[in-house]
């Protein structure tokens, strides 16, 4: 079979490690022929592909980012895309494709399959874990250890200067990773889309810890975290192609709150694309191999429009239509009854 992947979405720590399986299994094992679409959909719209092979992904397996490029496009919201896909995956002779992404990209992946036919199979990728059908997505696990190896950093300079410390993690609808970085962490306060915070009650939190002789503290927010209506006024922000608002900063507007009201000098690290970046942890890369291996078995088993899943550690396949209809949120008692027992 000629098979093609692409990556779409944010880059991932573990995106590497997928193609590689994903190439090696193909290539050794089922005597296919691999290529690579460049820049996620929007190198299928435009018709840019690579070829790929296990010599091509050697010394792959420990590097960050995405060797195929990647980007936000969407197909479905650009005139004459979604025909040009169809072109492209014909006049490349393209009998399968494996689509590693996010709820975005598999979004995209469903409707292709859905509605015009295609041949595909899904991985799921995102450091926000927030896919569902999935427990866990590669890319979290190295998330998380670089905000808690931050937040580990950030305590002995907050200690040092008697400071409240606010970082800033990924999160646009779930807080995934500032609830595991933050229990890790040891936060005094962890902030997440799924809970509405009020910001006298944050600040009330940290004085009380203030009163108690605890003069450092550390309040880890995700960027998609909300105030209570009326309790802080956030600016609008622009939306990308997927309606999704460009976030980003919520961590100066809490910092500049918390110092005013409490009078504690307050400063701000915001993680950023540092915790996309770099080497994925051992987890992810065999998560990430796993998610490979299982995908290019599924294209060999014709099972299209399925997504590759881990329940309890096992790898399964899922229907796409299951894995983007909603997404998955953090469980209500690791936030309340774990969490919340050391704040303030």
């Amino acid at each position: 079979m000629r098979v093609a992947i692409l990556t779409g979405g944010g880059d991932c720590p573990g995106l590497n490690a997928v193609i590689r399986a994903v190439v090696r299994k193909g290539e050794r094992h089922y005597g296919d022929e691999l290529v690579g679409f460049v820049d996620g959909w929007k190198g299928v719209i435009d018709g840019r592909s690579v070829p790929l092979d296990v010599a091509a992904m050697r010394g792959t397996l420990p590097k960050g980012g995405t060797v195929l490029g990647t980007s936000r496009t969407n197909p479905f919201k650009v005139e004459g895309a979604v025909e040009r896909v169809l072109a492209s995956l014909a006049d490349g002779g393209i009998d399968a494709l494996v689509a590693v992404g996010g709820e975005d990209t598999l979004g995209v992946a469903h409707r292709l399959h859905a509605e015009h036919g295609v041949a595909l199979v899904g991985v799921p990728k995102t450091i926000d874990n927030d896919l569902s059908a999935t427990e866990v997505t590669f890319g979290f696990n190295t998330a998380v250890q670089i905000a808690t190896d931050a937040i580990d950093r950030l305590h002995t300079t907050a200690e040092s200067h008697d400071r409240v410390m606010v970082v800033e993690v990924m999160g646009r609808h779930a807080g995934h990773i500032a609830t595991y970085a933050g229990i890790a962490g040891g936060a005094a306060a962890i902030l997440v889309p799924e809970e509405e915070f009020d910001i006298d009650e944050v600040c009330a939190a940290l004085t009380r810890r203030h009163e108690k002789g605890r003069y450092a503290s550390i309040v880890v927010v995700a960027e998609g975290a909300q105030p209570k209506e009326g309790s802080l006024a956030l600016k609008d922000a622009e939306v990308d192609q997927f309606g999704h608002v460009k976030l980003g900063g919520i961590a100066n507007v809490l910092a500049e709150e918390i110092e005013a009201r409490t009078g504690f000098e307050t400063r701000v690290t915001i993680l950023g694309h540092v915790q996309r970046g770099g080497t994925p942890t051992a987890f992810d890369r065999v998560l990430s191999t796993r998610f490979g291996i299982a995908a290019i078995d599924a294209v060999h088993d014709g099972a299209f429009g399925q997504m590759v899943a881990v329940r309890a550690d096992r790898i399964v396949r899922v229907p796409l239509a299951d894995a983007v209809g909603e997404l998955k949120l953090v469980d209500p008692e690791l936030y309340h009854g774990v969490a919340e027992v050391f704040f303030g």
